[in-house]
């Protein structure tokens, strides 16, 4: 009820700059007790994925705090892990406004917000001030100006700065509002990259005497072919971990919208069954090599369930968490459990 009432105060404003009220209150709310006024509760369904024990399978997707200005306030609603990002070496300002749009009839969310972040520097500050003691995903990209034959560089750039203070690191190679960061995903430019970073990450294990994984993120608007394509690149280079999957650029789902004509990529219910047809090619053409988080489309249990029976050994929330609140995280790990006595 109380997530319901703050729900429909924030939707009554602009989508971004609810998102960014939210965003501010929240570690002050976590330390008053507000979030099990909201439903959350700590919830322990402990799984080890990537070498790392996770409190539970559920966590946080990139997006949502770009900077970490709200970590402790996030890790307060009970996932069991957040991930912030996605981080640039460089300050921007991101795409022009309005760039963020709810769709609240279908679930769902169109943004073109680019990246807009303060910096790898700002980023790693609120990290050193904030309590949390979990899991901490840093989700990193390259700068919008930067150009592709140049973006490997962006990306070791960040991938030094932030891997002391990661758990696990997530490369950011498919937003599809940052122009031709996409076409890093394929061929000689994803294979170039991943190269690179698994040889910076050895270097940086021996540096600080600890190894952090690296898992890369891909578009749920690939072929099969495609999908294959990048599977064997990831198992070629070892990397630890996939993201499936980041946002949509078809609009199936919300064609009856009058929003379905803003550019940007589409996250929420609709991408649920392109996200989980991703998972299970991968899966498939895995094999177990490197596990798969599940992200797209999750706003019931059933839905977390679901990736999970397709071959994920994680999930993430974004959309269906703006919509249902704590609530979701609980339902989730439950279904989640469920599933797994039942196998």
């Amino acid at each position: 009820m109380f997530y319901s009432l703050a729900k429909s105060l924030m939707f009554s404003m602009d989508a971004e700059r609810s998102h960014n009220l939210a965003l501010g209150g929240m570690n002050l709310a976590a330390s008053l007790g507000v979030p099990s006024l909201l439903g959350a509760e700590k919830l322990d369904m402990p799984v080890e994925v990537m070498g790392i024990r996770f409190p539970n399978p559920v966590g946080l997707a990139a997006g949502l705090d770009k900077n970490g200005t709200a970590i402790d306030g996030l890790a307060a609603l009970g996932f069991g892990f957040v991930e912030i990002g996605t981080v640039t070496p460089r300050p921007q300002v991101g795409n022009l406004k309005p760039r963020l749009f709810r769709i609240p009839e279908h679930n769902a969310i169109i943004n073109r917000m680019g990246f807009n972040n303060h910096g790898v520097d700002a980023l790693l500050a609120n990290v050193d001030r904030a309590r949390y003691k979990g899991i901490l995903g840093i989700n990193i990209g390259k700068n919008k100006d930067t150009p592709n034959d140049k973006a490997n560089d962006d990306y070791l750039y960040c991938l030094r700065k932030v891997y002391s203070r990661a758990s696990y690191i997530t490369v950011n190679v498919s937003s599809p509002n940052t122009p031709g960061l996409r076409s890093l995903q394929f061929g000689d430019s994803l294979n170039t990259l991943l190269e690179s970073l698994k040889n910076e990450q050895a270097r940086q294990a021996l540096l600080h005497d600890r190894y952090v994984p690296i898992a890369v993120k891909i578009a749920p608007d690939m072929t099969e072919e495609e999908i294959v394509m990048v599977a064997d690149s990831l198992k070629t280079y070892e990397m630890d971990g996939v993201i499936a999957t980041n946002t949509t650029l078809s609009r199936e789902g919300v064609e009856d919208s009058v929003l379905q004509g803003e550019s940007g990529g589409l996250s929420g219910e609709p991408v649920r069954n392109k996200s989980t047809k991703v998972i299970r090619t991968l899966a498939y053409e895995l094999n177990g090599a490197l596990p798969i988080i599940g992200v797209g489309g999750i706003t019931e249990g059933f839905d977390a369930a679901e990736k999970i029976e397709a071959g994920a050994s994680l999930v993430q929330i974004y959309s269906g968490f703006i919509y249902k609140g704590p609530a979701l995280v609980k339902e989730s790990v439950r279904a989640i459990e469920a599933l797994k006595r039942r196998q």
